[in-house]
């Protein structure tokens, strides 16, 4: 029987709903999506795209880290945008956390709205 382990860490974001930042089963951890909340202030970061990202990767890699993990484990990322436009900063910001000979498979889509009115919102899988 395979137990499923909730992550949690105080530097990531709260969830603000019935949901939790990760769950962990037969070793595969699922994120929630991430948008750009500054965790030690509940603050809303979204002054520019670049910034805002980065404060997306930031809260992913601590929830990562909660789970003794890091980018190397991601095997799967899905990246929600308000703008496709946006595409290529983002995917800027996005790419210094990986190597692009192993990155992690990837979709990404536009979306009509996101949760706060942010801009972008990505969530990961990633595996022991």
């Amino acid at each position: 029987m395979s137990l499923k382990k909730i992550i949690f860490t105080d530097k990531a974001p709260a969830p603000i709903g019935p949901y939790n930042q990760a769950v962990l089963i037969n070793g595969m951890l699922y994120t929630s999506g991430q948008i750009a909340i500054n965790p030690s202030t509940g603050e809303l970061i979204t002054t520019d795209i670049e910034t805002e990202t980065e404060l997306v990767m930031q809260n992913l890699k601590a929830v990562l880290e909660a789970a003794d993990m890091s980018f190397e484990n991601v095997v799967k990322t899905t990246i929600f945008i308000m703008n496709m436009a946006d595409f290529s900063r983002i995917n800027a910001v996005y790419g210094k956390y990986f190597d692009e000979k192993t990155a992690p498979a990837r979709e990404t889509v536009q979306v009509a709205c996101l949760p706060k009115n942010v801009n972008v919102e990505i969530s990961m899988i990633a595996s022991l």
